[in-house]
């Protein structure tokens, strides 16, 4: 790196001083050095940029790599000759994929006057103000960090998009995320860093499945990743969307599938260029449907009868089970700036991620939570009073970990959410602020005539001493496929119907609720929670689904947070979960284990602790704080067959209860700035 690249457009850093929300002026720098790259400057390359076809990268074991290779051309027309830092991208939906997502934006007159044409549609305040969520993606700089950025090619990058192994033109078979791939991501970094265009420095990106592998990649500090960006990515997938609570979620399948039947075409543009590869061919006719035979093995009508092969992937110290499990976020030393969204389905590790890379310091890790799904990350940003855009926001990372420009972006945040029914906020760390305590609300069956479900109880800040009970049936839970957690596990695509996923009336027809008494003064809930019921079953197995909820004054329930709980799997591990002084948990991980699961019995009171995602909102003075609870969260999150027909196929459908009893009491402990009334 020369001097001048490194000095170029120099803004002191204001490390004494906040920088707002939307980082002021040196934000309107980092935007402006995104999109407007000046010719005038060293190390810019506003010309055109020299893509690099399905280059062929061979890993140690032989299998090759696919890559597409993006470098800035000079005005000649030629590759620049300069070395460069490199961002990599390694991703399972396609180099060709980025590729036309990269094109797409690339053209002026049809990006332009595409973002044009979107921005016109804004439904906000309307009954379809969610279209606007979702279209909004665009603007806020996602689809730039999912395809290739040519502007951060422009501003002196290289830019590589690799197939991960098994996937799109790349040989081999999936590994999904298991330690081969993880290999593979750092001879790939190991091998850009050696290239005669390169200058050694390397930066990753990517979102969601890329997202994982860059926390996976940087666990491991390879000498030359400087720097990532992950969005939407996850440090806990089994508990964010593999087994949520123990419990299967929808998406997980279908996910798997569709990257199945992609990665069985060859890159049109390779086979354009005479690039036929008779052993990518040849691997995929020996596995076509990677893990479908692990899917087939889960419709095992209990659990005894679970095929080895599935409880030996699943078994603790597996490959496939690590690929889900085994994360360590403290050991990263790579400068970390992540993304991620309170209904996104990786929400849970998303929000967690700044207080558990516990190796960085504030100016070394960022976070930005949205209130955004797992399709529309970055929704709103580079509005006025949001954040910047992500692909402004990355380039400004890059630019001062792979360049050394001191152009303040060590100083933004460290934490930056987007409160629910609130506004943005700048705090200095997430979970655990100084003004949360955690208090108990106890369940109470006292009517409110609020709501109008199974049960109408309340919410209440001292224990009664009642004794009685409240069910539920599984059958009932069929209004959870009107409900936010649907438009979650959908990725938001249920988002678009309002009247489920911003308003939880319907899904209540099927539960139970318990509401506070209105609030009277403005209360901020801040952190993960966990809800604590005695329960009573008349099977083996059961099935728990839990929502907090802000209800306004005209009777909108509006979810803020979730989770769910497979009964028989509620074996807590200490070691990752977090108690209060008072012994009550306030962050829960389950074990989730065949070796330890605890199968029910019938009509025995069981006490069970049920994970609530971290939320950050704001209740207004007149709302009313909900819990409801659900014997079924079909799609978000339901027993899978070996557990749902243990003991019978109609133990399906046998109804759940919650006991009150004033020497166990049931409760959920909540994170607030202040009691509730």
């Amino acid at each position: 790196m020369t001097l001048s690249t490194a000095t170029l457009f120099v803004v002191p850093a204001q490390a004494d001083s906040t920088l707002p929300v939307d980082g002021g002026a040196l934000a309107q720098q980092w935007k402006a050095e995104h999109d407007s790259p000046a010719p005038e400057y060293p190390g810019r390359f506003p010309g055109d940029v020299d893509v690099q076809f399905d280059v062929p990268i061979t890993m140690s074991d032989g299998t090759v790599l696919k890559a597409n290779i993006y470098r800035p051309m000079d005005a000649t027309g030629h590759p620049v000759t300069t070395p460069l830092p490199t961002i990599v991208n390694i991703t399972p939906y396609t180099k060709f994929v980025s590729f036309i997502a990269d094109v797409a934006q690339s053209i002026p007159w049809l990006s332009d006057a595409l973002l044009e044409l979107i921005n016109r549609f804004d439904f906000a305040g309307t009954p379809f103000d969610s279209i606007t969520d979702l279209t909004k993606v665009l603007g806020g700089g996602a689809g730039r960090a999912f395809g290739a950025d040519r502007k951060i090619v422009q501003q002196g990058y290289t830019y590589v998009i690799a197939d991960t192994r098994g996937t799109g033109y790349s040989q081999g078979d999936w590994k999904f995320l298991q330690d081969r791939e993880t290999q593979d991501s750092t001879e790939l970094i190991d091998w850009a860093a050696r290239q005669s265009w390169s200058d050694g420095k390397i930066g990753m990106t990517g979102i969601s499945y890329s997202g994982i592998n860059q926390y996976k990649v940087a666990e491991l500090n390879p000498p030359a990743l400087e720097a990532i960006f992950p969005i939407e990515g996850s440090t806990d997938p089994i508990n964010d969307v593999a087994l949520p609570g123990g419990t299967l979620g929808a998406f997980g399948p279908v996910y798997i599938a569709l990257v199945d039947l992609i990665s069985n075409f060859p890159d049109p543009i390779g086979v354009l260029l005479g690039h036929l590869d008779l052993k990518w061919l040849v691997d995929r006719v020996n596995t076509p449907l990677e893990f479908f035979d692990l899917i087939l093995a889960a419709l095992s009508l209990n659990v005894d009868s679970i095929p080895q092969p599935l409880k030996d992937a699943i078994a603790p110290g597996a490959s496939m089970r690590n690929a889900l499990t085994d994360y360590h976020p403290d050991r990263i030393q790579v400068p970390t700036f992540a993304y991620g969204g309170w209904q996104d389905i990786f929400s849970s590790s998303n929000a967690r991620s700044f207080q558990n890379l516990t190796g960085l310091g504030p100016d070394r890790k960022k976070l930005i939570m949205g209130d955004t799904y797992h399709a529309n990350p970055g929704a709103h940003l580079g509005d006025p009073g949001a954040p910047p855009r992500l692909d402004v926001l990355q380039l400004a990372w890059y630019d001062h970990w792979l360049k050394g420009i001191d152009n303040g972006i060590d100083t933004y945040g460290p934490v930056v959410l987007k409160s629910q029914n609130g506004g943005w906020r700048v705090i200095d760390g997430y979970p655990g602020q100084p003004d949360i305590d955690y208090r108990r609300m106890y369940l109470s069956g006292a009517h409110t005539g609020t709501a109008t479900s199974v049960y109408d109880g309340s919410l209440v800040p001292d224990p009664t001493s009642e004794t009685t009970g409240f069910t539920v049936s599984p059958a009932t839970g069929i209004t959870g496929l009107c409900s936010r957690d649907s438009a979650v596990e959908t990725i938001g695509a249920l988002s678009l119907f309002n009247f489920c996923a911003r308003d939880d009336r319907i899904h209540e027809l099927g539960g139970l609720t318990f509401t506070s008494a209105p609030l009277t003064e403005e209360t901020r809930l801040s952190g993960t929670a966990n809800v604590h019921l005695l329960t009573s079953y008349e099977n083996v197995e059961g099935d728990w689904a839990v929502t907090v909820n802000d209800v306004f004054p005209d009777g909108q329930s509006m979810v803020l947070a979730s989770g769910q709980l497979a009964a028989s799997l509620r074996a807590i591990d200490e070691d990752q979960s977090t108690r209060d002084g008072d012994g009550d948990l306030i962050h829960t991980v389950y074990k989730l284990t065949l070796d330890t699961r605890q199968p029910l019995v019938p009509g025995q009171p069981t006490a069970v602790d049920i994970a609530v995602n971290p939320m950050d909102a704001v209740l207004a003075p007149g709302h009313r704080l909900r819990v409801n609870v659900y014997a079924s969260n079909f799609p978000r999150g339901f027993l899978a067959p070996p557990l749902l027909f243990d003991g019978g196929i109609l133990n399906a459908l046998d109804p759940q209860h919650i006991l009150l009893d004033g020497n166990d009491p049931s409760f959920i402990k909540l994170p607030l700035n202040r009691p509730l009334p």
